[in-house]
């Protein structure tokens, strides 16, 4: 267990595998109004470009927050918020029933009122595939 400064330029991970299953790609869709037949519907998407249903690229991004929680294992602070994204980007897609797993490189922190605000590189692999499946530069403030 570490504080932010400490894991300044350490790449952590690889994370454990995750599958990302067909319900929870339903649940997301539900869960943001977005239910784009790519995402929800296995027998059009059969026929598109990807042959299958695939994951959305936001909930991609947004299981790097409890890939990285698992990886991370930030003490000394009282709660952490995710302050935004700097950059991000979505290679390849993530076909239903795929596992990924997550790389965390700290990029930089700095002293912010009542804490720390680091910059980390999330990078997200699909098992099998050649490139990654999401990188992001995520903003996390960890209050003390």
């Amino acid at each position: 267990m570490s504080a932010f400064p400490e894991l300044l330029g350490k790449e952590l991970g690889p994370t454990e595998w995750f599958e990302v299953t067909q319900e929870r790609i339903d649940e997301f869709a539900r869960a943001t109004d977005d239910p784009q037949w790519i995402h929800t519907d296995p027998v059009r998407a059969a026929e598109g470009p990807f042959g299958t249903t695939i994951a959305h690229g936001f909930l991609t991004l947004s299981l790097c927050i409890p890939l990285m929680t698992k990886t991370l294992g930030l003490t000394g602070y009282r709660m952490g918020v995710n302050y935004g994204v700097n950059r991000v980007r979505f290679p390849a897609p993530v076909p239903s029933g795929s596992r990924i797993r997550a790389r965390f490189t700290v990029q930089s922190v700095e002293e912010v009122p009542g804490g720390e605000q680091g910059v980390v590189l999330a990078t997200v692999e699909r098992d099998g595939g050649e490139k990654p499946v999401c990188v992001a530069e995520l903003v996390l403030r960890m209050i003390r």
